[in-house]
This record gives C-alpha cells, sequence and structure tokens, in this order.
C-alpha cells in the first residue's frame, strides 16, 4: 500500500470534519482539481482507509444521552466463555464499544441508556444474566470533557 501523502491526509481530515462534503468543494479545500480529488477518495475508500461514512447522532435527543463505562469479569477466560459473551453483547444495541482487555477486567464496554434507572434494569436483565459473567463494575462519569471520532492524522 502506498504510502499516504500530505494531500490524503489532507482529504482525510477534511471527510473526518464534514463526511457530507461534496468533491468540489473537497477538492478545493485541499488544492486539487475535481477529478484528481474523486480518484484519490476513490484509492483511500477501495483501500479500506476509508471503511464508511456515517451520521453522528444527538445522544440527549434521542433519550440515549447516559453513558456509563461497565468493566466485566468472566468466570474464566477459555475461548467458549469469551466467544459466548462476546456473541450476547453483539445483539445489545445500548452496548456501543466493546473492548477485550488486557489487564484487571475481562471486557470494558461504553453502554447508553436514558437515565440510571434504565441502565439498571439494563444491566440486571441483560448483563449481569450472560453466561459466564462473573462480575460488573459501572462507572458513572461526571462530565465528558472530550469526544472525538476523528483520528489525529
Amino acid at each position: 500500500m502506498k504510502n499516504l501523502d500530505e494531500i490524503d491526509r489532507r482529504i482525510l481530515r477534511a471527510l473526518q470534519a464534514d463526511g457530507r462534503m461534496q468533491n468540489i468543494e473537497l477538492a478545493d479545500h485541499v488544492g486539487l482539481s475535481t477529478s484528481p480529488c474523486l480518484r484519490r477518495v476513490k484509492w483511500l475508500e477501495d483501500n479500506g482507509i476509508i471503511e464508511r461514512y456515517v451520521a453522528l447522532l444527538n445522544a440527549q435527543k434521542l433519550d440515549v444521552g447516559l453513558t456509563v463505562f461497565v468493566r466485566i469479569w468472566l468466570n474464566g477466560q477459555d475461548a467458549e466463555t469469551v466467544d459466548h459473551f462476546t456473541q450476547e453483547v453483539l445483539k445489545l444495541p445500548q452496548v456501543v464499544e466493546c473492548h477485550l482487555m488486557a489487564g484487571d477486567c475481562d471486557f470494558l464496554l461504553r453502554v447508553v441508556a436514558g437515565d440510571l434507572t434504565g441502565y439498571r434494569k439494563f444491566q440486571g436483565d441483560y448483563l449481569a444474566t450472560i453466561k459466564g459473567v462473573k462480575s460488573v463494575k459501572t462507572e458513572v462519569p461526571m462530565q465528558t470533557i472530550k469526544l472525538t471520532s476523528a483520528l489525529p492524522i
């Protein structure tokens, strides 16, 4: 795969800021004519550097404005237990991130809910009932200082 040059990086930064930017505006923004700009974007897409385009939604306006971080410990770290937990978590839309961890806990989840009562019900009805879950610890952030989907490029 070719190395990204500064123009590729400018394209990626611009699209991270506004994924709906039209090619003519993008080309002007990065200092290219439209055809070469479109070819570069296509190459970035075809090579998996741009995976997809998404809309960022306002969680508060959709009544899922509470974010909690949940540490999960399993009864064991064998493949069957880990795979079962993973498959169950993939079914839960409230879990917006799931990370297999090295260190103290087995998994770290980011979960969204309408409020603490809603999260508590979700935890009791779903997370705590997954076969193999030994312990669930929830961390409630008091203030969001930084939240971005943009990668430093």
